[in-house]
């Protein structure tokens, strides 16, 4: 895989049992690009490491003043100079691409997995620590898989060039070839307490990325009630955490550097020190001591690796553990389906509150609990609680549980209490997959979109089109109502068989909301909707009002005979006191006894009529 081939056509079924398997599952699928990277890395390592040979050579021939052998020690140097050259530069790219396709690789997986999820994925994981698995921590394990190449390609190096130090010069190979594998293995001890510092850092930071998160979101409102200052000193607090867990973390590291340089200077002495006594006693050559000096100085190039190598694997491994937390999620039904990949018709049916929706109609729910109706809308889209153990919700007498995923959200589509809006034009946040039977003009419209068009009209100097102007992200630059309002439209545009639309008109005024409701009225003609909401507006334009209490239907009518004969309805929509229902149902009982009464009279009425007849 290139980088050019981006993205994947099938990033893979990830091993997400922990955050090790999922790194090794990783490696495996990054294998052949591992092994690119590994003979290229063999041979720069190879070269580098072969220079302090052809230095000995060379001092040897001038000790024994032989031009030939002179020059071809200098031919050895240059041929080694250019494969130094040419093996560094493939290695940083065969190990670049490694660290960008990995990383890319996760980004799909983790894409895939919160399209799947859906509104489930913010009630398991927090945003912040969705933000920081794509953003840093992915960044953290492509930063692993592109070392791995590189400190296998290191450590199969020193490897080689210890065995033959040893047979090259044993009386000074020895030495060395016992003294790197301590050098290498001096960070062990360390690493542990180097790792939960780092651990503790990212944890901290991920608690600062999702304070800022949620701040940023509630901004408008903060600023509306004066908690900016609140939490923005909260911010600064978990913010210096953040730095003084870095801080303590880096002196670990830099512990651990230091180590790594001062364990091979005393090595460098010690060898010195023997090859200088062993020259001296004129069992070694010069130039045997120069090769076997060089070498160790060489040999402290590839010796860091396996610092990087632990300071990546220490760092990717949590990372891995959280990436491979949010891929374990699973949906409470199967997303591959039981059933063909078919779009259902039909009237909806939920069997576990008894809420029945017709096909073709609007139907407008009103719950008592405002998360009653988010969750009943997550249910009738197929998008149960996790712990939900209910039946699932039928369309058409189709069990939503019993689809494809696809099939499903084609057959259902819910827009929640809080949509999110995209940044990028307008003309970008309409073009959603869609029937074709309703336009963006005729969703605008309906949607009452009308001054929002204007209102990005005239923040767009560079547009001459609305539908070209750009919309920040989340909308943020628009009021809730407007933001509402162009949520409600992209939903419209989709014209799906059933769609189910939570609150869709809280932020809007109501002059504006009795025109919406006669908008989705006339647009939805002939398909099912179905409208969570407790505004009389909308409730006076459906044709079927359905009363959910206590997670049952306790109430089925129109609008306005529900006012009349249901206390709880008019509770809920009137927001009445209970002292106004009570009072309220006093007046209705005296109106029925005065009806009583009126037909007692009647009665007697007919009666005396019969007998003066008679």
């Amino acid at each position: 895989m290139q980088i050019q081939d981006l993205p994947y056509p099938d990033p893979g079924v990830p091993d997400a049992r922990s955050g090790p398997r999922f790194l090794l599952w990783l490696g495996r699928n990054q294998l052949g690009g591992q092994v690119k990277a590994l003979l290229w890395g063999l041979l720069h390592f190879a070269s580098v490491s072969t220079l302090p040979f052809c230095v000995g050579f060379a001092v040897q021939a001038v000790v024994e003043r032989s031009g030939a052998r002179l020059g071809l020690a200098g031919g050895l140097i240059v041929l080694c100079g250019a494969a130094i050259a040419l093996g560094d530069s493939m290695l940083h790219r065969a190990a670049v691409t490694n660290w960008i396709t990995a990383a890319a690789r996760v980004q799909q997986l983790l894409a895939r997995r919160t399209a799947l999820l859906g509104s489930a994925l913010t009630r398991r994981v927090a945003a912040g620590e969705v933000v920081a698995v794509s953003t840093g921590d992915v960044e953290k394990i492509g930063w692993f898989v592109e070392a791995l190449s590189r400190f296998t390609a290191a450590a199969v190096t020193i490897v080689l060039v210890c065995a033959a130090l040893v047979v090259y010069q044993p009386a000074l190979g020895v030495v060395v070839a016992v003294g790197m594998p301590v050098l290498a293995l001096s960070v062990l001890p360390l690493l542990p307490r180097a790792t939960r510092r780092a651990d503790f850092q990212r944890e901290k930071a991920g608690h600062a990325t999702e304070l800022a998160s949620d701040t940023v979101a509630g901004l408008r409102v903060l600023r509306g009630i004066g908690g900016e200052e609140l939490f923005l000193d909260r911010y600064r607090r978990a913010s210096q955490e953040v730095r003084h867990a870095a801080v303590r973390s880096a002196r670990m590291w830099s512990l651990i550097s230091a180590v790594q340089v001062l364990l091979p200077g005393l090595l460098l002495i010690a060898v010195v020190w023997h090859g200088v006594n062993l020259a001296r006693q004129g069992r070694i050559t010069v130039g045997e001591m120069v090769t076997v000096y060089s070498a160790v100085m060489i040999l402290s190039y590839p010796l860091r690796l396996f610092t990087e190598i632990a300071m990546a694997y220490s760092f990717s491994q949590p990372s891995a553990r959280r990436a491979a937390r949010v891929l374990s999620l699973e949906r409470a039904t199967d997303g591959e389906g039981t059933r063909e990949a078919v779009v259902p018709a039909g009237d909806l049916y939920d069997p576990a509150t008894g809420l029945l929706a017709p096909e073709g109609r609007l139907t407008a729910v009103v719950c008592g609990d405002p998360d009653t109706g988010g969750e009943l809308a997550e249910r009738l889209g197929g998008h149960p609680a996790d712990s939900s153990e209910l039946p699932s919700v039928l369309v058409g007498g189709v069990p939503l549980d019993e689809l494809p995923l696809a099939s499903a959200r084609s057959a259902v589509l819910v827009q929640d209490k809080d949509p999110v809006l995209l940044s990028g034009t307008l003309r970008e946040l309409l073009d959603v997959p869609a029937s074709g039977d309703v336009s963006p003009q005729e969703a605008l419209s309906a949607a009452q979109c009308g001054d929002v068009l204007d209102a990005l009209a005239q923040g767009a100097l560079d547009a001459d089109d609305p539908m070209d102007a750009r919309i920040t992200e989340r909308g943020r630059s628009l009021s809730g109502g407007q933001r509402q309002r162009l949520a409600l439209a992209r939903s419209l545009v989709t014209a799906p068989g059933v769609l189910v639309l939570d609150e869709p008109t809280s932020a809007v005024d109501s002059h504006t909301e009795a025109r919406i409701a006669d908008g989705l009225r006339a647009l939805r003609q002939g398909r099912t909707t179905v409208v969570l909401t407790s505004s009389p507006l909308l409730l006076d334009r459906a044709d079927r009002v359905v009363l959910v209490h206590e997670g049952e239907v306790a109430a089925v009518g129109v609008h306005r005979e529900l006012l009349h004969t249901d206390a709880r309805y008019r509770a809920v929509v009137t927001r009445e006191t209970d002292d106004e229902a009570a009072a309220h149902e006093l007046a209705r009982l005296k109106e029925l006894e005065a009806l009583e009464e009126l037909d007692e009279l009647d009665e007697l009425e007919k009666l005396e009529e019969i007998e003066e007849t008679a």
